[in-house]
């Protein structure tokens, strides 16, 4: 009898529903990947193969397959927001159980500095050290820095301009070879700040001197205090540029030259410590007939600071920011792929679990290999198509409506036949 079949496609639709219920109900979650419904036929001469011509008795949920496409990315004002585009999957701890899998890119930080979702799950990466060197090896939940940046003394100063071929020779033919109040005594200055070891600023100001033809000197205060006297401690010069006939690389000083900045008095009245062995790197420097210009003043050095925020980069790494304008790397987010993600198990909560059908996790940092790289700032939308769910709706509607007429049909053949006489 026919009772059968039209049975099983009245479970089967209405399983069918269920799953396309549960895409729309899902449809604005973000990170939530569609599911179909899979069917298979069946039939009872199938288990000995015998009848070539043998007439179906009905069907069976074969099984309910995720459809890992990507969604589109939406734009946040969140930067702790996370999109991956492409491949790959966040991973995520509770610290008990094994490793889950998400696309769900809303994070935040919690109290202790972890990076965590909605769950309180913690998101795994590389963490850095001191210094800000990434350590890669066996992904950990990641924390975010919450000390300030410690000071950096300045060790390097870079000076690229342009001296001007033109000027007039400015060295006195007697006495004190500069009074930096008397601009008559010397052609062209500017200033640089540099930092000691307690990150105190101290105020490095350059006096270029036109001594003779294609020769310059240079003289250099900290905070008005003198770099370099002579006998009778007047400035003196800390080093002299001398140029060719071309005006282009110096060739006088060969390489770096060594500065001893000594301590001294800043302007907000702080005692600066002496800063030693400076090298100060003057071969960028040209004298061309044209203006004097300085084209790159910088070094290296930097007052301590403190956190003000975190960024993640396209590769994954967190980027820290701090309030003396420095940054350095916090950690890498490591993602997670895998060859048959359809083998997922669904755990709830925008996460699932690795079972044997999805075989190991290929691991790696985000824009490696076919892995798909972070967008910060963004979310992954659903990847349901609501306009194709209620089609399908639709169908499933009018599948369900045709199977209930079979069974109607055979019972009223199963009534013509009560009735025969």
């Amino acid at each position: 009898m026919g009772f059968q079949q039209g049975l099983s496609g009245l479970n089967a639709t209405s399983k069918n529903l269920e799953v396309i219920g549960n895409n729309i109900a899902n449809s604005s979650t973000y990170g939530a990947k569609a599911s179909r419904a899979e069917f298979s036929d069946m039939y009872a001469s199938a288990m000995n193969g015998a009848g070539a011509n043998a007439i179906g008795i009905g069907v069976s949920l074969q099984g309910v397959s995720q459809q890992f496409t990507q969604g589109n990315i939406a734009s946040s004002q969140n930067p702790m927001d996370l999109a991956i585009n492409g491949a790959g999957f966040f991973q995520v701890t509770d610290g008990k159980n094994p490793t889950m899998y998400t696309r769900n890119g809303q994070f935040k930080v919690d109290r202790d500095g972890f990076v965590v979702n909605g769950q309180g799950n913690k998101l795994m990466g590389y963490a850095a050290d001191g210094a800000g060197t990434i350590l890669p090896g066996q992904a950990s939940p990641l924390q975010m820095p919450t000390a300030g940046i410690t000071p950096q003394a300045t060790s390097k100063i870079k000076l690229e301009m342009n001296l001007d071929a033109r000027a007039a020779t400015t060295l006195p033919a007697v006495g004190n070879p500069i009074d930096t109040t008397d601009p008559k005594t010397y052609n062209n200055a500017t200033s640089l700040t540099v930092y000691d070891a307690k990150g105190q600023d101290v105020a490095l100001t350059y006096y270029f001197q036109k001594a003779s033809t294609d020769t310059w000197n240079v003289y250099i205060t900290a905070n008005g205090t003198p770099l370099a006297t002579d006998a009778a401690g007047n400035l003196a010069a800390s080093t002299q540029i001398v140029f060719p006939s071309n005006g282009s690389a110096p060739t006088s000083p060969a390489g770096t030259v060594a500065l001893n900045i000594p301590a001294s008095t800043n302007a907000a009245g702080a005692a600066t410590l002496p800063i030693s062995g400076v090298a100060l790197n003057v071969g960028g420097a040209s004298q061309y007939g044209s203006p004097f210009g300085v084209t790159d003043l910088s070094q290296n050095g930097y007052a301590a600071g403190q956190l003000v925020g975190i960024q993640f980069e396209s590769n994954g790494v967190v980027t820290a920011r701090y309030s003396n304008g420095q940054s350095k790397p916090a950690g890498q987010v490591e993602i997670a792929t895998f060859r048959n993600p359809q083998g997922l198990q669904p755990l709830g909560g925008n996460s699932w679990a690795r079972t044997f059908a999805t075989g190991d996790p290929i691991l790696g940092v985000p824009g490696d290999g076919n892995l798909g790289v972070l967008q910060s700032g963004a979310l992954e939308e659903s990847n349901v198509d609501m306009t194709a769910e209620l089609v399908n709706m639709i169908t499933a509607q009018r599948i369900y409506q045709a199977n209930a007429q079979t069974i109607k049909t055979q019972d009223q053949v199963l009534q013509t036949l009560v009735n025969l006489r």
